[in-house]
Formats: C-alpha cells, structure tokens, sequence
C-alpha cells in the first residue's frame, strides 16, 4: 500500500494549473506586452508593465476613453494571476479581493471567487477554499465550470472527504475538456473512500481514455501505472501486467512501469517474458531508482532460467556499475559541500528548458546533480527553486539598474559642466524677460480693472475720438 500511496500523490491538482489570461479581441498593445511576457514564463516583466498601466489608468480623468478599459477585468485578474506564478500569494489574493469585493455583475464576481478559492488550496488554506467557493452563486462563466467543480473535488479529497469528491466528480463525467483528470481523481476518490473494486473499474477506464496532447497522455500513464500497482500488490498479477503494459515507453512514469511489468511477468514465472521490459529498462539513466533494481533484477531472471553464466557475467556488470555510483555518491557529496549544486542550477539553460534541471545529471562537470533527481522533481524543490532563480535575477537587475543610474549621474554631470558657462547670460536673458512680463502683467491687469469699471459704470467718454476729447475739454474750460 506505501507504493500506491506515493503514486496516488500527483495528479490531483493537474487540471488546476494556472496560466496567463486570454484576451481574444486585444485593443491595448501594453496589456498585450504584459501577456506576452507571461506565456514567456517572465512573470516580473509581466507585473512590471500591467502595474504600471493599470496606475496610469486608474489615474486618468475619463478612464472609459482608454483601451484599456476594453479589458480592465481581465487586467485586474491578471495581476492576480501574475502575482501567483510569481509567488506573490499574498499580493494575489488581495488583487483579486479587489475585484470579488467590489461593484462587477455576478459572472465577474464568481470567477474572482474561483480564483481566490485556487490560491488557498494551493496554499494548504483548505477551509478559506470552501468558503471561497461558497461565494459562487448565480450565473457562472462557461469556461471555468468544470474547474469550479474539480477544485471543489480537489479540495474535498484534501481534507480526507473522499465521499463528497466522489459527489461532486460524479457529476463532471461529461465535461470532455476535463475527462482525463475528472476519470483519475475519481477513481483515487473511490480509493480513498474504501471502494476499491469501484476505483479498479474507473481507472481501468481512466487508462484508456483518448489523448492528444502532453498532459492528456500524462494522466492517462497515471491511471495505469496506479491501476497497475494496485493489481501487482493484490496478486491479480495478469491483469497488473495488461495495464502496466499500456504506459507510453517514452513517458514520465515509463521506468517504473517497465519495473513493475516484469515482476508481474516475474510473479507468474514467466522470466522471459519478464526480461522484455527489463532490458528496455536496464539500458537507461543507471541513477533511476527503477533502473538500479532491474540492474540486479535481469541477472535473477536469467539465473532462474538456468543461464548461470550470463547471470554472472550481468551480476559483475551490476557489482562494477554499483561501484561506480557509489563513487558518483561521494563526489556529489563533496561537490555539494563545495557549493557546486546552486551554481549548476542558475545556469541559463533552466530558465530556456524546463526539462534542463532532469538533464544536470548528464553533465560531466556536475556530479552534484546525480542522485538528487527525485528531490529536485518535488514540488517544494522546484518552488525554493524557482524563487533562488527569482533571487538571482533581481540581484543582476539591482546590479544593471546600478550600473544605470552611474550612468545617468555621468550624464548629469557632463550636461553640468556644459550649461555652468552658460548659465550667467542666460541668468540675466531670464531676469530681463522676467521684468517685461512683470511689466505686461500690470499693463493687464490695468487694462481688465478699466474694462470692469466700464461694465459695471458705463463711461461714454471713453469712446470719444481725439478730436471729440479736445471739444469736450474746451467746453469743460468754458
């Protein structure tokens, strides 16, 4: 049972991932920079511009005039879901607060609840999920509707209710965009609810489904491999051997169920068949865990087919290959120790190729990286991880912004030493200029004190010409 246990641990959120939103009919071009650099994995750049445009067009006076108010919505759930795939799980959860909390119709509103339910149950914040999802009521988005309800499952399995998930998955059999997940989870939901004759059928069902694409074909090997196992450990070593045999050869999950098939041929005495999937098997990475029991496994099948000689021969391969990796050990140890590993790791290449980190042990400079290949393919390594390269990145932005800023005091300095000469002329153009403005500003308001008292008492006189004014002044005379 410890087996299956292990192998139940994955999967269970698959269908969950969160990536970058979509925006079909794109009117802003900086929204559009921001999403761009997000399906780049560059979350910081992404955040760092939609920041920026989301303050200037809460800034402006008539925000409805700017396009982006075509997709101010979709903006405010994107820095949300930025700030998640950067880790900011506080920052996200306040920015889609924001938009749960404020004056949206009830489509928005559910669709920020189903975002914040996801931050908590990644998390671990189980009963902050179910309220979350509590708050969704009333018209939901097409989209997100089997989501809803698979987090809603995803979230009852975590806090040991596999009897509510069962509920709840049950009635998602027919969302095909989700079949694969909704068929796993439900049958670990069956498992885990004490049915396991029920959890054999659906996963037996889960391992047969069609599948086009990487993730599809991922939960389809799952479903096998723990379909597999469960018969193995039951005895039901035929059937075991029918599902294990339908994992895809090149596959994530492909090593152990290559191991696990021929013990199950193993188990019924057949050691040549047995010995199928294991010579496929013996031929890869020797640091695999699966690799390294078949190594001794292939030996043992062909000494129980009476082949003592190539068993002695493959058993001094084993014992020679054994001690080569225990010299690998010792030397990832030391370089370990050395500080080695984290330089290995912020190599460039990891931030091109996801797949980079499984690929380190293959490097003849980095031994470190050998046997370490499980704990770097855990999620909180890969978290840790992804924050020290987060790390590692500020601290060459801080040291390119610095490198900026002395640039730009050079600039001010050379623009000083150019105007310093200057500066007395244009300091006595300035106070001239200053004094005629002075000037006309009087004359102005001269001028507009005049024109008021003519408004307010009218003086015809004003209107008298040059010749009128000498009459009138003669007559005054008089």
């Amino acid at each position: 049972m410890r087996a299956i246990r292990r192998l139940i641990g994955l999967g269970l959120a698959l269908g969950l991932a969160a990536g970058p939103a979509t925006c079909d009919d794109l009117r802003d071009p900086y929204f559009g920079e921001a999403l761009y650099h997000a399906y780049q994995g560059q979350y910081f750049y992404a955040l760092q511009r939609l920041d920026t445009e989301l303050a200037m067009y809460h800034g402006l006076d008539e925000p409805a005039l700017d396009t982006l108010h075509f997709h101010i919505n979709n903006a405010e759930f994107s820095v949300g879901d930025f700030e998640l795939n950067y880790r900011m799980h506080q920052r996200a959860g306040r920015a889609i607060k924001a938009v749960l909390e404020g004056a949206v119709d009830e489509a928005v509103r559910n669709e920020a609840a189903f975002r914040l339910a996801r931050i908590h149950f990644q998390k671990d914040q189980l009963d902050d999920a179910l309220q979350a999802l509590a708050r969704i009521k009333g018209t939901v988005p097409e989209e997100i509707r089997g989501d809803v309800e698979l987090l809603r499952a995803n979230v009852y399995m975590a806090k040991g209710q596999p009897g509510e998930a069962v509920k709840v998955l049950a009635q998602l059999k027919s969302n095909e965009r989700l079949a694969g997940f909704v068929a796993y989870n439900f049958g670990i939901a069956l498992l885990q609810d004490g049915r396991p004759q029920e959890a054999i059928e659906q996963l037996d069902k889960a391992g047969q489904l069609p599948a086009s694409d990487s993730a599809g074909l991922a939960i389809r090997d799952k479903s096998n491999l723990v379909l597999g196992t469960m018969l193995f450990e039951s005895g039901n070593f035929e059937r075991a051997r029918q599902s294990l045999n339908r994992v895809h050869l090149e596959g994530p999950f492909s090593n152990q169920a290559l191991l696990r098939a021929g013990w199950a041929e193993a188990s019924l005495q057949q050691y040549d068949r047995a010995l199928v999937p294991w010579n496929i098997l013996v031929q890869r990475e020797p640091t695999d865990v699966a690799v390294q029991e078949v190594i001794l496994a292939v030996p043992h099948a062909y000494a129980s087919l009476k082949l003592h000689g190539r068993a002695a021969l493959l058993y001094g391969r084993g014992l020679e290959l054994f001690s080569n990796q225990i010299e690998k050990v010792d030397a990832s140890i030391r370089s370990i120790r050395e500080g080695r590993f984290l330089n290995a790791l912020i190599r460039e290449e990891s931030r091109e190729d996801e797949t980079w980190v499984i690929r380190l042990r293959n490097l003849p400079d980095a031994p470190e990286t050998y046997y370490l290949m499980e704990l770097m393919a855990s999620h909180d390594f890969q978290t840790a991880l992804q924050n020290y390269l987060d790390l590692e990145e500020l601290r060459s932005k801080f040291i390119a912004w610095k490198t900026s800023l002395d640039a730009f005091d050079d600039i001010i300095r050379l623009r000083g030493q150019n105007y310093e000469p200057l500066l007395p002329e244009t300091d006595a153009q300035f106070r001239e200029l200053d004094s005629r403005i002075r000037l006309r500003l009087e004359q102005h308001k001269h001028l507009a004190e005049r024109l008021k008292a003519i408004l307010t008492a009218p003086r015809p006189d004003y209107l008298a010409t040059a010749e009128e004014q000498i009459a009138a002044e003669r007559i005054t005379l008089i």
